[in-house]
């Protein structure tokens, strides 16, 4: 059952070490969307996603109302190279179930996942769109390299501990989970369309499989706002949600957030809100300069000539 888990991990460590700045200047959040970016916080840098959250839901069939909130806490570490972190992903809820005759309280951490994320190719590395001195129709037209994305591989594991009433199954296990990631970003970055491909609790009997695509317009350097669309299907529950919300940039290190979202059925239909703040640490980063196709050629020249001198 872990030998995916851990196939995966190794091919990860073992693909070619590449030096290219992820970092921006402005933290770049997940939050408040649920898609996992393709690019990583930056080596040696460390940022927590976290927020609070209310849940009302009803289930037409079962015949109760539920009443809930939640936390969730994400902890994103920079570390070997620039294109890899490791990521933690914890989230607690407690509901209250009120049935007609009886009222039921659950609580537990409904997630615990551990896991790294690699950047396997990145479109803007080595590329600057050149600009034609002879045609001003030539540089407002559609840029068509801002269709490819950047590609980046999820792999890590569920734990999920005993008893607990979120899980399919009263024992404690861990399950590999895997994510396939793209990011395109268009209109020199005002918009931003994520897609996650998500295969989870793998070699379990009750495997689940979605998709998370969220798309983020940024209206000035201190507002962004989102919309997003999450689908799973499994043998234990399946649903699809969407979701909106907005962030604002309280400082270069700092974020502020809101969201609301909602789901498309009635066993059970859910309504949730919530808030969240994200925060950088970034006192030890080192900037990583990435070059273009030309400036590597003139870097090369330069070292071949100096080396001839020698």
């Amino acid at each position: 059952m872990f030998n995916i888990k851990y196939l995966l991990i190794i091919a990860i460590l073992l693909i070619p070490n590449i030096h290219y700045a992820q970092y921006t200047d402005d933290i770049n959040s997940n939050r408040p969307g649920e898609s996992m970016s393709a690019y990583s916080v930056g080596k040696t840098v460390l940022q927590a996603e976290m927020g609070v959250y209310g849940i009302s839901e009803n289930h037409s069939l079962s015949n109760y109302d539920a009443q809930g909130f939640g936390a969730d806490l994400v902890l994103r570490w920079g570390f070997y190279t620039e294109n890899l972190e490791m990521v933690a992903d914890l989230q607690y809820q407690y509901e209250q179930f009120t049935y007609p005759m009886n009222i039921v309280d659950k609580s537990a951490l409904k997630q615990s996942v551990l896991g790294l994320k690699y950047l396997i190719y990145d479109p803007l590395k080595n590329y600057k769109r050149e600009t034609n001195i002879y045609s001003w129709k030539a540089n407002r037209a559609f840029d068509w390299h801002q269709m490819i994305p950047a590609v980046s591989l999820f792999a890590g594991a569920n734990f999920t501990f005993q008893n607990n009433p979120y899980a399919f199954s009263p024992e404690s296990s861990i399950s590999p989970k895997v994510a396939l990631i793209t990011q395109n970003s268009f209109d020199n970055g005002r918009w931003v369309f994520v897609t996650n491909i998500i295969a989870d609790y793998i070699g379990t009997d009750y495997p689940s499989y979605g998709y998370v695509l969220t798309l983020t317009r940024g209206f000035n350097p201190k507002w962004s706002a989102f919309v997003e669309n999450q689908g799973f299907s499994s043998d234990f529950y399946s649903d699809s949600i969407v979701r909106g919300g907005a962030a604002y940039l309280i400082n270069s290190d700092m974020q502020i957030d809101a969201s609301i979202g909602t789901n498309f059925k009635d066993t059970p239909s859910m309504l949730f809100g919530g808030i969240g703040f994200s925060w950088r640490y970034d006192a030890k980063y080192e900037e990583v300069k990435s070059l273009t196709n030309e400036e590597a050629k003139a870097q090369k020249a330069a070292k071949k000539r100096n080396s001839r001198k020698k």
